[in-house]
């Protein structure tokens, strides 16, 4: 099978739509996403909080809120760390309940 343009071809390849696409690591990947978009990549505490806020918007409603939930606190200009405890806080019973 062919390599994809533009994309490398070795062990860690898999089949896609006619060629073979070479995956690469959680962390290098959002490395590299994030200077394409000119940003710095979160810290490793960033990284831990924000896969927190997407444990916790999942389990409080379905898993789709996940990635839902990290973009809106991005959209906010929240930090990971604040929108976080705001998860969290929504997450809890409500009170009386």
């Amino acid at each position: 099978m062919p390599a994809c343009p533009g994309r490398g071809v070795g062990p860690m390849s898999r089949p896609g739509l006619g060629c073979r696409v070479t995956r690469v690591d959680a962390e290098s990947w959002v490395e590299r996403f994030a200077q394409e978009l000119g940003v710095q990549a979160p810290t490793e505490a960033e990284r831990a909080e924000l896969l927190e806020l997407a444990s916790v918007a999942a389990h409080s409603s379905e898993r789709r809120a996940a990635p839902l939930a990290c973009w809106l606190a991005a959209r906010a200009g929240r930090s990971p760390a604040e929108a976080l405890e705001l998860a969290r806080r929504l997450g809890e019973p409500a009170a009386g309940s």
